[in-house]
């Protein structure tokens, strides 16, 4: 048994660590002792993480449960817990959402100069918030979570943003919330329906106990929406997309790293985790709308990048292309293009937030994220313009790199999909073309060509700081890339269980009678590994 992995309530540990850490945060006399709380916190609770990495066996899911497991009653008349717990599905997201916190909180470091006690807090506040999304295997509690994050990351934008901060974070909570509030008159209709058929008569929210009850046909497509429209706008896909521009652009460097790097992957994860498994039908027969509207974001995304003058606003449309690789992926509704969907949701966190924090760190120099403003610095900063290039190739699937193995894994599992037209496939794959030339041109403009602006000549190049920060995201970027083995290792059983159940579960639905709720064993694997 792995030495973190025995730790009681590891799970429990890894999310409230950081809330934890806010709190104490708030005490701190000083703004420097705030900094090295959060750092402190953050690296812990990193460490702790490698727990659950290791302590996963993914030789022995089960059906019934997840591993490192802890469930406790919550609302004791109805089936409402305290459930936490790891799978395939969540591993790798988790760990991606506790690597990014000591890197978040190290490019603050000199960048927030206000008010640090209360943006070290909030930070740490929406660490457990994305976290408890993630861990949480009951719905209801994953509705917390989900709503959660909103608060801080409003204040995040509201406060420490650019001149229309307060226009962005108003934007973001209000798009974000419709979509839950409707999300949460589907989990009550769920949790009613599925305690008759399942549960004894009893209301539930037990993620394992909704993923059995067979959806009636008639009302998978209103439940599905219903779904969808949440997720959908967080991701964000298109056209629920107008909010993130502002959103990134607005917000301070630190920001943005945690919006690209895992708060949009709150949507494609409820996709994965929620809406395809509890509505296996409508997913089938959406799924062709749904590849229309991933394309559509594939090449608008690119398009309005290279159409950009703000290299951070290229970035957030960057967000919507790569983001409709990932839904396209999810919807073909195979094994092999849904785990090139899990992997790329690691990889764009990596690389676009690699992406997010050298523009940060170039506009901590010159107070400017215009291209124009730029030109000619690669000579001034070699190291900066190293990591940017290095960052650029990943975030373009160069082959060897992170970006190309997810890319790869979707096109080819959707190209043999029957969910929907190869056409969309072809089209899609115009978007890794685009995706090269906007991010090409973005460098060329920036740190190549003639120098626009002789202030740049005296640039300085990245401190051992920005360079720590920069290297974890680095190894990643080539790991992923030329070994994702012991990453697709981790998940690939979980994706092919979900996938094979919501077969099952699609295929009785069909068969039953109209209106009639079925209950559907689960076909996960129920293997127990053997110890010598």
């Amino acid at each position: 048994m792995d030495v973190l992995a025995s730790i009681p309530n590891l799970v429990s540990l890894v999310i409230f660590l950081p809330a934890v850490g806010a709190l104490v945060a708030l005490f701190m006399p000083s703004d420097g002792a705030v900094r090295w709380t959060a750092l402190a916190t953050t690296v812990v609770t990193f460490l702790l993480s490698l727990g659950l990495y290791t302590g996963f066996d993914p030789a022995m899911s089960t059906a019934v449960a997840p591993q490192l497991m802890e469930k406790l009653p919550w609302f004791p008349s109805v089936d409402i817990t305290y459930f936490v717990g790891v799978d395939g599905l969540n591993l790798l997201l988790t760990l991606l959402t506790t690597l990014l916190g000591p890197i978040i909180v190290l490019s603050s470091w000199t960048y927030i100069g206000k008010q640090v006690k209360g943006y070290y807090s909030l930070m740490l506040l929406l660490q457990t918030g994305v976290l408890g999304v993630f861990l949480s295997f009951d719905l209801f509690l994953f509705y917390i979570f989900f709503e959660i994050t909103l608060i801080p990351m409003y204040f995040i934008i509201g406060i420490w943003g650019g001149e229309n901060r307060i226009y962005a974070a108003v934007k973001f909570v209000l798009y974000t919330l419709v979509g839950s509030l409707l999300m949460l008159v589907g989990i009550l209709w769920l949790g009613f329906e599925a305690g008759d058929a399942v549960n004894a008569g009893v209301f539930t929210t037990d993620w394992y106990k909704l993923v059995s009850f067979g959806v009636p046909l008639g009302a998978q497509g209103w439940l599905f929406f219903l779904f969808l429209l949440a997720f959908a706008i967080k991701v964000p896909l298109f056209p629920f997309h107008t909010w993130l521009p502002d959103a990134h652009v607005q917000a301070p460097t630190g920001g943005s790293v945690v919006l690209a790097g895992v708060l949009l992957k709150m949507g494609t994860y409820g996709l994965l985790r929620f809406t395809i498994p509890f509505f296996p039908n409508a997913a089938e027969q959406w799924a062709p709308v749904m590849a229309v509207l991933a394309v559509i974001g594939i090449i608008y995304g690119a398009l309005v990048a290279f159409a950009q003058t703000d290299a951070k606003k290229l970035i957030a449309y960057s967000s919507v292309s790569h983001l409709g690789f990932v839904v396209l992926g999810l919807f073909a509704l195979d094994t092999v293009a849904v785990q090139g969907a899990l992997i790329q949701m690691v990889n764009h966190g990596l690389s676009t937030g690699a992406l997010f924090l050298l523009i940060g760190m170039l506009y901590e120099r010159t107070h400017t994220r215009k291209m124009a403003d730029y030109g000619g610095i690669a000579k001034t900063v070699p190291v900066l313009t190293f990591f940017m290039m290095l960052t650029v190739f990943a975030s373009a699937g160069l082959p060897g790199l992170n970006g190309f193995v997810g890319e790869f894994l979707i096109l080819l599992g959707s190209w043999r999909s029957d969910a929907f037209s190869t056409i969309w496939v072809i089209l899609g794959t115009t978007g890794v073309i685009l995706a090269a030339v906007y991010l090409l041109w973005m460098v060329y403009r920036t740190f190549f060509g003639e120098v626009t602006n002789e202030a740049n000549l005296t640039m300085k190049d990245l401190n051992g700081r920005e360079i720590g920060l920069l290297i974890p995201l680095a190894v990643f970027m080539v790991w992923l890339g030329m070994g994702p083995a012991p990453f697709l290792d981790k998940s690939e059983d979980a994706v092919q269980a979900i996938l094979d159940t919501a077969r099952t579960k699609a295929a009785a639905t069909e068969a039953a009678a109209p209106g009639e709720m079925v209950a559907v064993p689960l076909e996960w694997p129920d293997r127990v590994a053997v110890s010598d």
